[in-house]
């Protein structure tokens, strides 16, 4: 093919993907309108994410990313990177003197998972045909688009920074089956830093593609050394500039949970295997000497990175074992995918798994190298989803480029096959079909038996009333509650945030004495509870009293009880004396 054909074939790609995000899109918002237009996004992190972009437009310096109204005063400082803020900020701020505020927020919050989402199918698409050709090119960017769960990410409303790493992981990729070279190796390196910078999800996805590029390595293929020396360059000098831009107010804390000073040096450190690789080898044809080297320099290199950086061994360390228990070994995209729900571990795992399937007929049939640097990647995604489920976000999107291989395969052989095939690729069928197998348990339902959710628009609306304050709170609504009010909030689900989370807990799960004490020590204003929080709360709790009664005279109920959030204000003159903090 010349320059002028690929150019075209590339360009055709790249629309064919834009086109249908942007259906998708539509589709999408028309559906969840009427949140949407209110700003309630899908996720906590979304709306945080909003609010620390209006925070930053509206005077808060670029590297101070606390969120000063949750937590202990003067707020928290988050472990989240300014660059996902950029894109989404920048539109913001150019678009609200035209469109007024709230349109340019809602504007932003439509187009920027948009984009993400059609620069993801036109990677796909870009993988798919250095793979297979024009044949299945175009069929992976329609496969990739119904890949749940990664679809979610790219919802209208979400902002956050998973949509971001999975286009930057997808950068890696496509190098991986690029020709070997330097280039592709240092687009590789500043994907896989820039990805370290927003923060350390995918590490082992980054570590597995250096894995697949070290195979061709093994085999000295031509340009196989200096794809990984450029793959190491770009990682140390796109961490070195990070350190720059990026570094924030609390680039010293003591972890390694975002990008700070510790997961820097790590980062920095890790990037000098692949260079010592390449200059080691040089000269080296011998897989088995090639072997031992790299067995060395990985393995000098890993000793480097404990003894500099223990805290990467254990990014959430430093949360309180109380909140281990409670809250952060119950989080849903954090559960392991054999302790989730099966009608849930089919959903996330089904398309990967089937395209694992697929990417190993590839590679025995083709005996193409490309075809097992891609697998590596998604079995790698696999062993990331059993122990996470957030690994299923890189490992359905992946699974595109195979399944799209089937169906190519499936076309020569009859309708029958060529329906069953495309009904294992739709990644969107396995959670409808787990659901409908599977028998779902029934949630309790408390406070009248309430239907509703205690963060819709309607409820945030109703606290976004309140004069000023401090609210407690479960922590999903804390997150809703800084986006959507003026509130300030005790806690929220964020992990550096201990002392309010555990605030939080002690609060409710505690006796009405000790939560008064709380409450005072806070200096809460509102008490606010969700129809499905606590529903477990022993019988002496403060949860208990606020379902059932009777609720302890400091607390004055705001509003009938009739619906999914239950708000009291504090009156302070009544509280009991401290019992406990």
């Amino acid at each position: 093919m010349d320059l002028p054909d690929l150019r075209r074939t590339r360009l055709g790609d790249a629309l064919c993907a834009l086109a249908l995000a942007l259906v998708l899109a539509v589709v999408w918002a028309w559906r969840d309108w009427a949140a949407l237009s209110a700003l309630r996004l899908p996720d906590t992190d979304d709306v945080m994410r909003l609010q620390q972009i209006r925070d930053w437009i509206g005077g808060q310096g670029f590297a101070d990313l606390t969120q000063h109204r949750l937590g202990a005063a003067p707020g928290l400082a988050m472990h989240w990177s300014r660059l996902p803020d950029l894109v989404p900020g920048a539109m913001i701020r150019a678009l609200a003197p035209l469109i007024g505020t709230h349109s340019a927020e809602l504007a932003a919050v439509i187009a920027w998972p948009t984009l993400l989402f059609a620069a993801a199918l036109t990677l796909i698409a870009r993988i798919a045909r250095v793979l297979g050709g024009a044949a299945i090119a175009r069929t992976a960017i329609v496969v990739a688009a119904v890949a749940f769960p990664a679809t979610t990410i790219f919802l209208p409303g979400r902002i956050d920074h998973h949509g971001l790493q999975i286009v930057l992981l997808l950068i890696v990729v496509r190098s991986l089956v690029s020709r070997p070279a330097m280039e592709p190796g240092l687009a590789a390196g500043l994907a896989a830093a820039a990805s370290l910078v927003i923060g350390m999800e995918t590490v082992p996805l980054i570590v597995a593609s250096g894995a697949a590029m070290a195979f061709e390595w093994l085999r000295a293929r031509p340009g196989a050394d200096d794809r990984m020396m450029g793959f190491g360059i770009g990682i140390g000098a796109g961490l070195l500039a990070a350190s720059i831009v990026f570094r924030t107010n609390s680039w010293g804390y003591a972890g390694c949970d975002g990008f700070t000073m510790i997961a820097w040096r790590a980062g920095v450190i890790a990037a000098f295997a692949p260079m010592g690789m390449a200059l080691a080898a040089r000269d080296i044809a011998r897989p088995l000497t090639r072997a031992v080297l790299g067995a060395i320099i990985a393995g000098v290199i890993g000793v480097g990175i404990v003894l500099v950086a223990p805290q990467c061994l254990s990014p959430y360390g430093m949360v309180d074992p109380l909140l281990v228990r409670l809250w952060l070994g119950k989080v849903g995209e954090a559960q392991p995918l054999f302790s989730a729900p099966l009608a849930s571990a089919i959903g996330y795992a089904g398309v990967m798994v089937a395209g694992v399937l697929a990417s190993i007929w590839r590679l025995h049939a083709t005996r193409d190298g490309r075809w097992g640097a891609l697998l590596i990647v998604q079995l790698a995604a696999l062993a990331l989803t059993c122990a996470q489920l957030r690994g299923a976000y890189a490992g359905a999107i992946l699974a595109a480029p195979g399944l799209a291989a089937v169906i190519a395969a499936a076309r020569a052989r009859g309708s029958v096959w060529l329906a069953s095939a495309w009904v294992a690729s739709a990644g969107m069928l396995y959670p409808i079909a787990a659901h409908a197998v599977v028998a779902d348990t029934p949630r309790p339902m408390a406070l009248g038996q309430v239907q509703g959710s205690c963060t819709d628009r309607e409820a945030l609306a109703d606290l976004a009333t309140l004069p000023p304050g401090r609210l407690l709170a479960p922590l999903d609504l804390g997150a809703f509650a800084v986006g959507a009010t003026r509130l300030e909030v005790v806690g929220a689900p964020y992990h550096r945030n201990n002392a309010g989370n555990l605030a939080v807990y002690r609060f409710f799960l505690g006796a009405p004495e000790q939560g008064g004490a709380i409450a005072r020590h806070w200096r809460v204003r509102y008490v606010a509870l969700c129809a499905d929080a606590f529903v477990a709360a022993p019988a002496a709790s403060l949860a208990h009293a606020l379902r059932r009664g009777p609720v302890p005279r400091w607390l004055t109920p705001l509003g009938p009880r009739n619906r999914a959030l239950v708000v009291f204000a504090v009156e302070p003159d009544l509280f009991p004396e401290p019992a406990a903090r």
